[in-house]
């Protein structure tokens, strides 16, 4: 990002993600659960190959997108089906957008290691 500090108050003050300070005000969250997804991407619409995309999962969208608004998240869609689950997005520091969604498939937990 090109606004890390902004990014990292956004994460730890708006999204509530844990964290641990390990100086000079650079913050590591403790995200213990992860999915990781392999898409097609074409050269078109900001797809091109190597570019991330982060996504977040929620069990309850509505009640999600609900409570980030009251701590100020702007979401820039309505939530819609978009067939894998219930999607919207909201913008970031550093000028991106992430995903939240609603999976329509079941998780699987994994136990920690």
């Amino acid at each position: 990002t090109s606004k890390p500090d902004e990014l990292r108050a956004f994460f730890r003050d708006k999204l509530g993600f844990p964290f641990t300070d390990v100086g000079h005000g650079w913050l590591i969250f403790d995200l213990p659960e992860a999915d990781l997804g392999c898409h097609p991407a074409e050269d078109v619409d900001g797809g091109r190959s190597g570019t991330p995309h982060i996504s977040f999962y929620c069990d309850d969208i509505h009640k999600t997108v609900a409570e980030l608004k009251s701590r100020g998240v702007e979401f820039t869609e309505a939530v819609h089906d978009a067939g894998y689950g219930f999607v919207t997005h909201f913008k970031v520091p550093g000028e991106f957008e992430v995903q939240l969604y609603q999976p329509k498939y079941e998780k699987r937990r994994h136990p920690r290691s």
